[in-house]
């Protein structure tokens, strides 16, 4: 039997199918732990009534909301299975020629995508692999929120003192995040005096800070151009924000080092980690949106997993151009494109792979992706094998062989 549901928030609509065409009308059950205990009753009673054996639930790929029910029916006798939102709102336009969209109507376009075979097998992260993917999820909203308090904070320092941007053209290094904490406004620099100012500031950037680049802040604080109105009021916000960056970077270190942590309890991130390129938070995210390699048989599937595979429009006379689908995991395809921007420079074990792309006129971004889908390919097998990298592999082997 097919069981398809609509995902809502509060509310998700439910839709049995036998396999003699044999259904029960959509009905509504909440998500909560009630509802859900209402919705596996009725489902039992269908699947008695008709005599049927395996029973197949699937539902869109969604948000949060359908995590609860998920994790719920992972421990029962079924097989979850996922729907791609784009093949629902194909059918849907199919299903009785009308564009027509309600609750009702969504869990049977479900089922007919699930009878029709085009259903993707449900991955549930466990363990220290779900761990890693919430981990990841948290570092990456966490440095979203933290640039943009940064862009706040240098919109601020512009409004009272635009000059310390010529100095520090990146505000959150740990020399400009100090001056901005002590002493953000430019009477704070002048009050201080250039003979107190050059010590701290050579200490605070372990002297990575010349001296001529002190006496240029200082001289720009005694000539700044900076707004007084409103002042006060300004150097509050700037103290806050500094605050929160503050904490927000020690929240990401924090779950940096938990992922260290989780990525010790799984044997082959040794191997990922083994590709020169590739570091602790790729794995430790890729890990988190794959769930485990190990359930993946083909590269193909991985692919699609990570919306890598390859397609093109072509009709006639016309040859479309190959694209990438981009119908995947785009966490996963933001990782695998910034390994494959460590790995193919210089010295990097795709440089020249990559140099050979460009040299036969192949765009640099397509030239990226590319990589990324031989990297994804490298992992794969990496992991399905159980074995570590060896650069150069291809000579050394050779040169073995002909000793």
């Amino acid at each position: 039997m097919i069981a398809a549901l609509d995902i809502g928030k509060v509310t998700h609509y439910a839709y049995f199918r036998g396999p003699n065409g044999k259904d029960i009308k959509p009905f509504s059950f909440q998500n909560f732990k009630k509802g859900i205990d209402q919705f596996w009753r009725k489902l039992c009673q269908f699947k008695r009534k008709e005599g049927l054996e395996e029973i197949v639930i699937g539902f869109e790929s969604t948000g949060p909301y359908a995590e609860p029910l998920m994790h719920y029916l992972k421990k029962k006798p079924v097989k979850l299975v996922q729907i791609n939102p784009f093949h629902s709102k194909r059918l849907k336009e199919m299903t009785g020629n009308s564009p027509n969209k309600t609750d009702k109507k969504d869990p049977r376009v479900i089922a007919d995508i699930i009878s029709l075979g085009h259903a993707l097998t449900l991955v549930v992260p466990e363990g220290s692999a779900a761990q890693l993917r919430r981990l990841t999820q948290a570092r990456e909203r966490a440095i979203k929120h933290r640039t943009v308090m940064i862009n706040q904070l240098q919109h601020l320092i512009f409004v009272i003192f635009p000059e310390f941007l010529k100095i520090f053209k990146n505000i959150s290094t740990k020399s400009a995040m100090y001056m901005i904490k002590n002493y953000p406004a430019p009477e704070d620099i002048v009050s201080l005096g250039l003979d107190s100012l050059t010590p701290i500031l050579r200490r605070i950037s372990r002297y990575r800070l010349t001296e001529n680049r002190v006496k240029e802040l200082f001289e720009a604080a005694q000539g700044s151009i900076g707004i007084e109105e409103g002042k006060k009021s300004i150097l509050m916000e700037i103290r806050h924000l500094a605050h929160n960056i503050e904490n927000e970077s020690c929240f990401i270190e924090e779950l940096e080092k938990q992922m260290t942590l989780h990525l010790d309890q799984i044997p082959y991130s040794q191997s990922i980690l083994s590709i020169k390129g590739i570091g602790l938070i790729t794995t430790a995210g890729l890990i988190g949106e794959v769930g485990d390699f190990k359930n993946f048989s083909t590269i193909s599937e991985m692919m699609k997993l990570a919306g890598l595979d390859l397609f093109e429009i072509s009709s006639g006379k016309h040859k479309g151009r190959c694209r990438i689908s981009k119908r995947g995991r785009s966490l996963m395809r933001k990782l695998l494109y910034f390994a494959a921007i460590n790995v193919v420079k210089p010295h990097g074990i795709m440089h020249e792979r990559y140099q050979e792309m460009l040299d036969r006129g192949m765009l640099k971004m397509k030239a990226l992706i590319a990589i990324s889908r031989r990297l994804l390919g490298l992992i794969f097998a990496l992991v399905r094998d159980n074995t570590m990298y060896v650069e150069n592999y291809s000579n050394k082997h050779h040169f073995k062989l002909a000793a």
